[in-house]
């Protein structure tokens, strides 16, 4: 998709639609009143007999019958102006694109982000890339049939304020790496397990590492099984298809100290293993992977933006599968860190992989970290889609994590890490037992996890329910959402400054 930056009449701008904007119970101000004034007052007419067109999410669909460049208007419904933020133009943008792309539109433009003095525009430009990218993004690897309709290819985004074009087409150039990176994200968990090996995840590495020049490793099973990670082997050891631990390395700021560790999970395919899952919706567990692929993405971006952060990814990959080798409930494993673990059942293996990920990442110096894992249904059962579950060791680094996906509108619920929790997953033949039964699952999960990181601030976010959408919702399409992309992002360059 081509992004353009004009300033020009909005009558003039030719293309095949273009999106304004209309505030619930208000009349047409900006934009939208220029065009309304081109079109002799026939928006105004609109909205008078179809007062409810100014509805949040609402699209009119209006023919211009050559009156001004543009082919057809999208009038799009803002809700109320008191209500508005950039997120919701962020969703409100991939409503749009996905009208205009219905109505066979190659070229759209917009204005929106100078609609209300309420949105900064520079960041408002941002979101509205974002959205039109993730809103118009389609995963049609597999579809033996294309469709006719291309897609939209141009988007111009219109900007009359000529001391700010530069401000304007940079944060744009950022909008559109980001989106990018979290349709890559996308992409990742939507292929089937049988395509996203743990080989196949080291590979999309790989291309990355080389596309943005930051160092690689990937760990075999030899070299695991030679450092000790005996919970991520175990994992792993049910299945033909062998683990890998990716690691990226970008170092920005070489006369820093400070070190940040991504952490995702990418369980490839989770059928539970031994202790299997129920078929009902094991399809799913293809996307067991999000966290990583998370990672993955956040790296691509950052590998574009260049902030002055060191950073180290860190992905576990593996298969949890049964069979004859499989590892069983009743097995005691030996962590990287030393630590024994009660494998009490094995679909809670996600806590495994981070486990021994989370220490080498404190082995390759990390000074804080953040994991991101679609660690639990109880999250889901909790929180629902809407939020994400948090635990921690360190407050202030907690908040600034939260802080970050406040800013862009991935939301976050900080879970209580109180010490009585840990008595659950204290084992009587082990030091931990991998699980802390049914009550408080996702506190106990996570801090499971923050056994091994220790004194290491730290942060664990549980993605189980928003790393997946049942249906299309703002910028959000059916499958996979990337989420975690744009908070690792934003948390990058909200270090950079600090």
């Amino acid at each position: 998709m081509n992004i353009e930056v004009i300033s020009g009449a909005v009558t003039d701008i030719v293309c095949d639609a273009i999106i304004i904007g209309l505030f619930e119970g208000e009349q047409p101000s900006g934009t939208t009143r220029v065009i309304d004034k081109a079109l002799q007052q026939h928006v105004s007419e609109i909205i008078r007999d179809m007062p409810g067109c100014g509805k949040y999410g609402e699209t009119t669909i209006i023919h211009t019958f050559g009156a001004i460049g543009a082919k057809r208007i999208i009038l799009l419904g803002l809700g109320k102006e008191s209500e508005i933020s950039v997120d919701k133009v962020r969703a409100l943008m991939a409503v749009a694109m996905r009208a205009a792309r219905k109505i066979n539109s190659q070229t759209v433009a917009t204005a929106i982000h100078n609609e209300s003095d309420k949105l900064e525009a520079n960041l408002t430009a941002q979101a509205v890339i974002e959205g039109t990218i993730m809103g118009s993004y389609q995963f049609t690897y597999y579809k033996t049939s294309k469709k006719d309709n291309p897609g939209i290819e141009k988007v111009i985004i219109i900007e009359n304020d000529t001391a700010n074009m530069d401000v304007i087409k940079s944060k744009v150039h950022e909008g559109k790496i980001i989106a990018e990176s979290v349709n890559l994200a996308r992409d990742l968990v939507n292929h089937p397990a049988q395509y996203m090996t743990p080989t196949k995840m080291a590979s999309h590495a790989m291309q990355i590492a080389e596309e943005y020049g930051f160092e690689l490793t990937i760990l075999e099973k030899e070299d695991m099984q030679q450092k000790g990670m005996g919970a991520l082997l175990a994992v792993a050891q049910g299945s033909i298809e062998p683990p890998k631990l990716i690691v990226l390395k970008y170092e920005g700021n070489p006369d820093s100290q400070e070190t940040i560790a991504l952490v995702g999970k990418a369980i490839t395919f989770d059928s539970g293993g031994i202790s299997i899952k129920p078929s009902q919706k094991m399809d799913e567990m293809k996307g067991d992977m999000a966290g990583g692929a998370a990672v993955l993405g956040a790296m691509m971006a950052l590998g574009q933006l260049r902030p002055k952060v060191n950073i180290i990814a860190v992905v576990p990959c593996a298969e949890n599968m049964p069979s004859g080798s499989a590892f069983r409930p009743g097995d005691i494993l030996t962590s990287l860190s030393g630590k024994t673990i009660e494998v009490l059942s094995t679909d809670a293996e996600g806590r495994l992989i981070l486990a021994d990920a989370v220490t080498y990442a404190k082995q390759l110096n990390a000074t804080k970290i953040v994991d991101l894992a679609t660690l639990t249904g109880a999250c889901v059962i909790g929180l629902g889609t809407i939020y994400s579950g948090v635990l921690t060791n360190n407050q202030e680094w907690c908040q600034t994590v939260i802080d970050a996906g406040q800013i862009i509108g991935e939301k976050m619920w900080e879970l209580p890490n109180d010490t009585e929790y840990l008595e659950q997953i204290k084992s009587s033949i082990a030091d931990l037992k991998n699980t802390g039964g049914r009550y408080a699952g996702t506190i106990t999960a996570g801090l499971f996890i923050g056994e091994f990181a220790a004194k290491t601030p730290w942060v664990h976010i549980d993605i189980a329910g928003t790393s997946d959408a049942e249906k299309d919702k703002g910028y959000n399409l059916k499958g996979g959402t990337g989420v975690g992309v744009r908070t690792l992002v934003q948390l990058m360059k909200m270090l950079e400054k600090s």
